[in-house]
């Protein structure tokens, strides 16, 4: 069986990030957060789902930020979403497969 991280940079999330986190709950293996200043709940939200919560000044370049974000993943594979992506049950299932 494959192995997955998910690898995601947030910034300012908590009305989305722990939908986003619930639809695709039980799929990676590992989740990956790297925060790039947020000012409200994100960090907390994401440490529901992870431990592995990761720390980026932002430096206006998004390529930059993710590739820290694969930097941090062990995994075989992986994925990445923003935090305004949610998985229907329908989707979930595909993907496990």
């Amino acid at each position: 069986m494959i192995t997955i991280s998910l690898c995601m940079i947030v910034k300012n999330e908590e009305t989305t990030l722990e939908q986003c986190l619930q639809s695709i709950q039980g799929i990676p293996d590992e989740i990956i957060i790297v925060d790039t200043s947020s000012t409200d709940n994100t960090k907390k939200i994401a440490q529901k789902f992870t431990k592995h919560i990761y720390d980026f000044q932002w430096v206006d370049n998004f390529s930059a930020v993710r590739n820290e974000s694969f930097n941090y993943a062990t995994k075989e594979y992986i994925m990445w979403l923003d935090a305004n992506d949610i998985l229907k049950p329908d989707q979930a299932s595909q993907l496990q497969k």
